[in-house]
């Protein structure tokens, strides 16, 4: 049995939640799903610049998970980017 995961601390609520490419309608694009937690950590990140030790401490995380949303956050990004997908924030 795996461990119950703990309650990270999201401090971000964006107000756009749908990304997609200019031009294209919505209806013919795949969908890739950014979560409110992987938002939260390219926030912390990209836009505050901290250190992932300490980005960590500010979601209640470790910094190996902190790691792990990140990771996921980047490849999501990348798939919409280069496969010309559209992104939409979730809550999860």
């Amino acid at each position: 049995m795996s461990r119950p995961r703990l309650n990270r601390r999201v401090c971000f609520n964006p107000n756009v939640t749908y990304f997609k490419p200019r031009g294209v309608p919505m209806s013919t694009l795949d969908i890739v799903e950014l979560t409110l937690e992987e938002t939260e950590a390219l926030r912390l990140k990209n836009v505050d610049g901290l250190s992932q030790n300490e980005c960590a401490k500010k979601m209640n995380t470790s910094q190996s998970t902190f790691q792990r949303i990140l990771s996921s956050a980047y490849n999501k990004i990348s798939d919409a980017i280069i496969n010309g997908k559209a992104i939409k924030i979730v809550d999860k």
